[in-house]
């Protein structure tokens, strides 16, 4: 799901983590930031990876998906790429029609949802069955005001359509967690308004605080998360 880093970092990263490009099947995008799209087509074209993407994201970004081969999606309606099942979904966040993804296979379902400026019921529907999640805890709301942003950016980081704190965070997590959630994975965190500390604290209370036992981590900016199954 998205491809924000060169081509070559890309690569890097899937070598230490033991994975192959070749034996990528497609790529998703969840939206047109640049942090996101700025490897898709160089990606796409190098290992003749199909691209899905809904038409809106699709018309901010086409300068990067030059002679790549693009397959629409709508969102909120539920596609099937091989085995698995991909259910795209509505976030709040400032872009054209960002979206995050649920993923199912055989009864399990991975949910990945970054970039939202809010947990909406919506968001929390559907998150709340899956096995594994990977959710956005970006910023420490302390460190943020303090922290060197112009305030123009601070607003965004903040509004609706910006970014998750770790205590928002925190709080979707008490929202949707439940018995059968075997593992969450902290994303995104800002590499000037957090801390991954920060970030595991908050969760943390959750997890402490409720009887489910599941894995809890944070996924760093600069090196790949372990392999994991579920």
């Amino acid at each position: 799901m998205d491809a924000g880093l060169s081509g070559k970092e890309i690569e890097r990263r899937m070598a230490i983590a033991g994975l192959s490009p070749e034996k990528l099947s497609a790529i998703l995008v969840s939206h047109e930031h640049r942090d996101h799209i700025s490897g898709v087509g160089i990606m796409a074209r190098r290992y003749n990876l199909p691209v899905y993407i809904n038409k809106l994201t699709l018309a901010q970004c086409q300068t990067h998906l030059k002679k790549v081969r693009v397959n629409l999606f709508r969102t909120g309606t539920e596609f099937d790429l091989g085995p698995i099942s991909i259910h795209p979904f509505s976030i709040s966040h400032d872009a054209a029609d960002p979206v995050g993804f649920i993923f199912g296979n055989n009864g399990d379902t991975l949910g990945l949802a970054t970039d939202l400026g809010t947990a909406t019921k919506l968001v929390r529907a559907r998150l709340s069955k899956c096995k594994a999640m990977v959710i956005e805890s970006n910023h420490d709301p302390e460190m943020l005001i303090n922290g060197p942003y112009h305030w123009d950016l601070k607003r965004r980081v903040q509004g609706r359509r910006g970014h998750l704190s770790n205590d928002a965070a925190a709080e979707l997590l008490n929202d949707v967690v439940h018995q059968g959630l075997k593992r969450v994975v902290l994303a995104h965190l800002s590499e000037v308004n957090n801390e991954p500390e920060l970030a595991l604290a908050r969760a943390s209370f959750v997890l402490n605080s409720c009887q489910s036992r599941f894995h809890l981590e944070v996924a760093c900016q600069d090196k790949p998360s372990r392999v994991f199954e579920i």
